[in-house]
């Protein structure tokens, strides 16, 4: 069994969500959350912004601290059988990517044992 965890923009929650549905995944988590990539700094002007504890409102301090925001995105996981895992994961890629920085991460990990809390049977 596969974990497969996938940070999206927001509003790709309803595509994704109906591309799962669709590919036959109908059973996942969805939660908000804030993060950001690995959006490059200038290692100098990094520097800057933490020590002075900021600066000044203009074009040049907003595009400085820009790396430094957390932006919003949601978190979607999904548990699958082994053998489908490369089928959700190309539905995630397909329904979120635009060709744009920030489409999103996908993470798979393995998952060694599931269990129903109402019925104590293991598997999915």
């Amino acid at each position: 069994m596969k974990e497969i965890m996938s940070f999206i923009r927001p509003a790709k929650v309803n595509a994704t969500k109906k591309a799962l549905a669709d590919a036959g995944f109908p059973a996942f988590l969805c939660r908000a959350c804030l993060g950001r990539g690995k959006k490059a700094l200038d290692p100098a002007a990094l520097k800057l912004v933490l020590e002075s504890g900021g600066l000044p409102v203009s074009a040049e301090g907003e595009a400085l601290t820009e790396a430094l925001r957390l932006i919003p995105k949601r978190f979607f996981t999904v548990f699958v059988e082994d053998g489908d895992a490369d089928e959700a994961i190309k539905t995630i890629i397909k329904a979120n990517r635009t060709g744009n920085p920030g489409d999103g991460r996908i993470f798979v990990l393995p998952t060694l044992e599931s269990y129903g809390v109402r019925t104590g049977e293991p598997g999915l």
